[in-house]
């Protein structure tokens, strides 16, 4: 394999990478999970009768959200002392 082709795949893997690190990141993402994760809440807490179920389904979406915006101080944090 000539050294142009090889070039060519690691930019083809480092565009795949970097597409799937936008992903990871990425707000529509976190909305997606937390969106789904109140509708499952949800859903279970109606089929148990839970008292008042579209206000104790928020708590979990809203910890997965809040999740998120501590975890980028965390990974600095321990990028920063972890070489």
């Amino acid at each position: 394999m000539d050294i142009e082709e090889e070039i060519k795949k690691i930019k083809e893997r480092n565009a795949r990478v970097e597409k799937d690190k936008a992903w990871e990141t990425s707000y529509f993402r976190r909305t997606a999970i937390a969106i789904g994760t109140y509708v499952v809440v949800l859903l279970f807490l109606i089929i148990i009768e839970a008292s008042n179920p579209y206000l104790a389904a928020a708590v979990p979406a809203i910890a997965f959200l809040l999740s998120t915006l501590t975890l980028p101080f965390f990974k600095k944090w321990w990028l920063a002392h972890n070489p």
